[in-house]
């Protein structure tokens, strides 16, 4: 039956800090599920599954990022070989990774599940448990868009199987449900969690999901599908929360700038000395420069370097090169295995390596620039040159660039795509998924060298293990 990734999962412990949780451990038993604790453990939980392998290192990083042209596999020959086939678009079903994202997300969101079908019949502060079932939706439709970009249509599992239904494979063994079908349950897991979920919280929650992220997210979620003027109403929601850009583009990804005026949404991580396994990141020191650093994966493509205009400030703090002396006195080696490094996921020497290189390094998944862009590029296709322009501009100009002063629509187009590119570069894992959104991602993956056949790579296959443990149940993506 398939149960791999659907299956009743477990929940794990933690500390009073919500940070502090590991993504997997014991089976839920019939004395969960009864306190007010239990209730927010159940939700610090599913923050927890964020770090997991799946969900944020390898997996995550070969299908964003190295497929795209932003980035190459990058390490040394040999090592981790497996990463060039995203690379160059000649993976199969039967790729390990496919099928370690496929668990990492279908396990957060039987996280999200059990606090769903369970955390509604605990007695307890009502406005408390209505924000963590605000904040469980949050993460289910998280999960979902991740899922629904890189394989299309998936199971849509929205509940915990009750007694009695356990042992129903029609219960446990669901087909793939449409892309529609995906994207309305995100879009209705959003709204209502933007209903309820506050736009700030104390600073030992910070972290947590907020109303500006579920608004944020739900525009992005509506930019995928081309509902521009959704896409503005929102962006205009956001914005009305207060946030606004940074004035240092560089400082944004360190760790002194976490949490920021224009951060929205960030995967914690931090080191927690004696237990390193609870609430630390891979992200960074997968990334990191090899021998010195990190493994030296996902290396920046010299078309991502010639990307960016003159004068751009965004250059120096998103490629790391061999051989340069960083801001914080690190030299980068000439002895480096490769000429690129992601500078985004850079933590200087001097912050603790106790769990490791950059354990404490947050994920950028949402910031306030990106929303500008978002709706720039949704004004612009509803003709509203002006405000396309005006959110445009005030990116450029923080970043160093003269303001762009007119544009044809098609000319704006590009430029805000373009934009887009380089202000998000190597940090949130979109630039696969806009190249596919825009019509263009065999244009320009072939025009970089890669095998991308067009009709098919525009999708990842569906894991092969998961299709042999539904029975068949599961269909394949067109050509693989």
């Amino acid at each position: 039956m398939f149960l791999s990734a659907l299956a009743i999962g477990g929940l794990a412990s933690c500390s009073e800090d919500f940070l502090d949780v590991e993504p997997e451990g014991e089976p839920v038993g019939e004395e969960f599920f009864q306190t007010p604790e239990h209730a927010l453990l159940a939700v610090n939980s599913i923050y927890g599954n964020l770090r997991e392998w799946n969900v944020s290192a390898f997996a995550h990083l070969a299908i964003t990022t190295i497929a795209s042209d932003n980035a190459e596999k990058g390490s040394v020959p040999g090592d981790a070989g497996f990463m060039e086939e995203y690379d160059n678009f000649t993976l199969t079903a039967t790729e390990g990774q496919l099928n370690g994202y496929w668990n990492g997300q279908y396990q957060a969101i039987n996280l999200a599940n059990q606090v769903l079908s369970n955390v509604p019949l605990i007695s307890m502060d009502e406005a408390l448990k209505e924000r963590l079932l605000a904040e469980a939706k949050f993460f289910r439709a998280y999960h979902y868009f991740n899922l629904v970009r890189t394989f299309g249509g998936v199971p849509l599992r929205l509940s915990v199987p009750q007694p009695g239904q356990q042992e129903d494979p029609a219960t446990l063994n669901l087909p793939r449900a449409s892309r529609e079908e995906v994207y309305a349950q995100i879009v209705q897991d959003l709204t209502e969690a933007s209903q309820v979920l506050p736009a700030t919280y104390p600073a030992a929650e910070r972290g947590r999901a907020t109303k500006g992220a579920a608004l944020g997210m739900l525009a992005k979620v509506q930019l995928y599908q081309e509902n521009w003027q959704e896409v503005v109403n929102l962006a205009n929601q956001v914005e009305g929360l207060g946030y606004t850009l940074a004035e240092d583009y560089y400082s944004i990804f360190r760790i002194a700038g976490e949490h920021n005026a224009e951060s929205i949404f960030e995967i914690e991580a931090q080191t927690i000395p004696g237990n390193c396994s609870a609430s630390n990141s891979q992200w960074a020191e997968v990334q990191g420069v090899r021998g010195q650093f990190g493994w030296g994966f996902v290396e920046p493509t010299e078309d991502l370097v010639n990307a960016f205009e003159e004068g751009d400030e965004r250059l120096d703090a998103t490629i790391l090169f061999r051989g340069e002396t960083t801001p914080e006195g690190d030299v980068i080696t000439e002895a480096a295995p490769n000429p690129r490094y992601n500078q985004k996921a850079y933590v200087p020497s001097f912050v603790t390596n106790e769990c490791g290189y950059a354990k404490d390094q947050n994920i950028r998944i949402l910031r306030f620039a990106e929303v500008l862009l978002m709706r720039a590029e949704a004004a612009n296709e509803l003709g509203d040159t002006q405000q396309a322009l005006d959110d445009l501009n005030r990116v450029r100009v923080r970043a160093g660039l003269e303001p762009i002063e007119s544009a044809s629509q098609e000319e704006l187009r590009q430029i805000i795509w373009h934009e887009r590119r380089v202000e998000l570069a190597l940090e949130n894992g979109d630039r696969f998924f806009d190249l596919v959104r825009q019509g263009r991602a065999a244009e320009v993956l072939q025009a970089h060298g890669k095998q991308f056949t067009p009709g098919k790579n525009e999708l990842f296959p569906i894991p092969q293990q998961q299709i042999i443990l539904s029975n068949g149940i599961l269909t394949q993506n067109p050509g693989y």
